[in-house]
């Protein structure tokens, strides 16, 4: 681990523990209730996933504000350092959890001649929204992305900071995968202007 990564690893473990916390089997339960419902209003799974991802963007631009505030951290100098920053303050933060940080290796656009887009991935050994569920197979078949939210939290949170990023899930244990893997990509550093509302 770097000293960077040790150094923001030692700053979300302080910031935890001074934190609120809220039961993790209520949060956990309360947030499976909600997709349940979700999966009953749009009865399709691509809208849920748009939905959740809706509601994260909106919880991130909200919460950025307060990890802010609670960490007194600035601005990031590099890509890889925001995924530092995401992975072993934010999340241990809010979710008390450290998912590892990867990148891989970069590919070329041929239809561009810009570098090619940054990006890394955040795999999750523990994932507290999906501790207690259980997708049926009509919910993998058809696409659902469980923790959506999560990736709808971070494009929020980063459009605020100026970085335009588009996120993805790539693997989920919940629909049989050796692991939870969350892909970030940089679209671009924007403007200081406004962000875009999803609402």
């Amino acid at each position: 681990m770097s000293t960077g990564a040790k150094q923001y690893k030692a700053i979300g473990d302080d910031v935890w523990k001074r934190t609120d916390k809220v039961n993790a089997e209520l949060f956990t339960l309360t947030y499976g209730a909600l997709v349940v419902q979700l999966i009953k209003d749009y009865e399709d799974y691509a809208e849920v996933n748009k939905q959740l991802d809706k509601m994260g963007y909106n919880i991130g631009t909200r919460l950025i504000e307060d990890f802010l505030a609670r960490t007194g951290l600035g601005r990031c100098a590099t890509f890889a350092e925001t995924a530092e920053v995401i992975s072993k303050v934010a999340f241990r933060t809010f979710l008390n959890i450290s998912p590892a940080v990867s990148f891989p290796p970069p590919t070329q656009n041929p239809t561009s001649n810009l570098p090619p887009p940054t990006e890394f991935i955040l795999t999750f050994d523990e994932n507290p929204l999906a501790e207690f569920a259980e997708l049926p197979r009509d919910a993998k078949e058809g696409g659902l992305w469980f923790s959506n939210v999560l990736g709808g939290v971070i494009r929020g949170a980063l459009e605020m900071i100026q970085l335009q990023v588009e996120t993805e899930f790539l693997s989920d244990v919940l629909r049989g995968d050796e692991s939870t893997e969350l892909l970030v990509r940089l679209v671009r550093v924007l403007d200081e202007e406004q962000p875009e509302n999803d609402e």
